[in-house]
């Protein structure tokens, strides 16, 4: 269940696949959230019309309205509401288009549920910091925390070192020395300050400016390995 004091969220389910989505609808109501599942993004446009939720799990492959299509939706984008977006079959590009278009995370099938938690769980600390006013809007703006930590990037082209600026429970953004190009595999090293040996993740990159400034996608990394990398700078703020 939740913690004790935490604020349970309302979230909607996007999903069209039953199964999954009967999953999704227990695990959430598991650890204490109030989850609805609609199987089509036309049935979640309406919901968001009438009632906004606090979060939205996302299928990308839908029926009708495709999940990349319901992003782009201007009455989405301007709910504010944190959007989790799935998918099945997941690619460097589809996750690109995703947060490009505003998905606060993008998660791969099977769905990882602790780490599916992790990000509804800083969605909850986020919205208790900011109050019921404005709560969804500073949410968006603050799900990726603020970091300096010693970053170590092996490519295929060689090492890349630089510093994390913004972590968040499935990527990290960093200023680096050579920015390598979106697409591209890479072996992380993380320095994290809690005398620990770094954390290690393969990731892809996702966005990159070609100079100094790259976004990585987290392929393999555990919920206890992302709790090292957001515990430290959510005490820090």
């Amino acid at each position: 269940m939740s913690g004790p004091g935490s604020t349970r969220l309302r979230v909607l389910v996007v999903e069209d696949e039953r199964e999954l989505g009967r999953v999704l609808f227990d695990y959430l109501a598991e650890i204490g959230h109030h989850p609805e599942v609609v199987g089509s993004a036309e049935m979640a446009l309406e919901r968001l019309r009438r009632e906004p939720p606090d979060a939205i799990v996302l299928d990308v492959k839908l029926p009708g309205m495709t999940g990349l299509e319901f992003l782009e939706l201007q009455t989405v984008r301007a709910s504010d509401v944190p959007i989790v977006a799935v998918s099945g079959h997941a690619t460097e590009d589809q996750a690109r288009d995703c947060l490009r278009l505003g998905a606060l995370e993008f998660l791969a099938k099977p769905v990882p549920l602790g780490v599916l938690r992790t990000v509804l769980d800083h969605v909850e600390v986020i919205g208790r910091r900011s109050g019921e006013a404005g709560a969804a809007r500073e949410r968006r703006g603050a799900w990726r925390l603020p970091v300096t930590l010693p970053l170590r990037a092996t490519t295929e082209h060689g090492e890349v070192a630089g510093a994390v600026i913004e972590v968040s429970a499935t990527g990290l953004r960093a200023r680096v020395d050579r920015a390598p190009r979106p697409g591209a595999a890479a072996r992380l090293a993380v320095a994290v300050p809690d005398g620990g040996a770094p954390v290690e993740a393969l990731a892809l990159v996702v966005r990159s400016d070609g100079e100094h400034m790259v976004a990585f996608w987290f392929l393999d990394l555990t919920p206890p390995e992302i709790a090292r990398l957001l515990a430290r700078p959510s005490a820090a703020r």
